[in-house]
């Protein structure tokens, strides 16, 4: 619901510098999946073939799992990918919708991020301090990196939204364009 067009200037350099963070994490994590399917076919293929189990491959499914889901959240937020009503907010006029934006930035996203992130802090010292692994034999030893996945994700889920709610308030101080979706794309035709 935002910018560029030849009346207008590209975006503040702080919301580009966010979107292409979110956009590096998200397409970096995405290669994840592809290594994620790989690995579970060995694992099944060793279960079913060999008859042989891996614990620790199997965590590290679990692993990627994670990463795919908690680092790729500011990229699903950045490219709307996140669920909403979009029959209503598809007839809503740009205003509204950066209206719907702000609000639901500012009363929903950061404050469960907020939470998410500081509620998660403890948890994750502790795991770090105990250097906590797996409890089953064969497993993975860095379960505290995984725990560090919750608060990674607040802040770049926290980060995107900021970004998101500028580029909102862009628009409801008529300084962006309202026909376009993001800010440094061209118009809609």
């Amino acid at each position: 619901m935002t910018i560029s067009s030849p009346a207008l200037p590209t975006s503040p350099w702080f919301i580009r510098l966010l979107d292409s963070i979110a956009e590096f994490t998200g397409t970096t994590t995405a290669w994840l999946t592809g290594i994620m399917v790989i690995v579970t076919a060995i694992v099944v293929g060793l279960r079913h073939g060999f008859d042989i189990g891996s614990i620790g491959l199997q965590e590290s499914v679990t692993y990627m799992h994670a990463a795919v889901f908690m680092l790729g959240a500011a990229y699903t937020l950045k490219n709307d990918g996140h669920v909403r009503v979009d029959i209503l907010h598809k007839k809503m006029s740009p205003r509204s919708r950066a209206w719907v934006e702000v609000l639901g930035s500012l009363l929903f996203t950061l404050p469960v991020m907020i939470f998410i992130g500081w509620g998660s802090l403890e948890f994750v010292q502790e795991s770090w301090r105990i250097n906590e692994g797996s409890t089953d034999s064969g497993g993975i030893g860095g379960v505290y990196l995984l725990k560090t996945l919750l608060p990674v994700m607040a802040v770049s889920v926290g980060l995107q939204a900021i970004a998101e709610l500028l580029r909102s308030l862009l628009v409801l101080m008529n300084m962006a364009p309202t026909n376009v979706d993001k800010i440094g794309e061209q118009p809609a035709c």
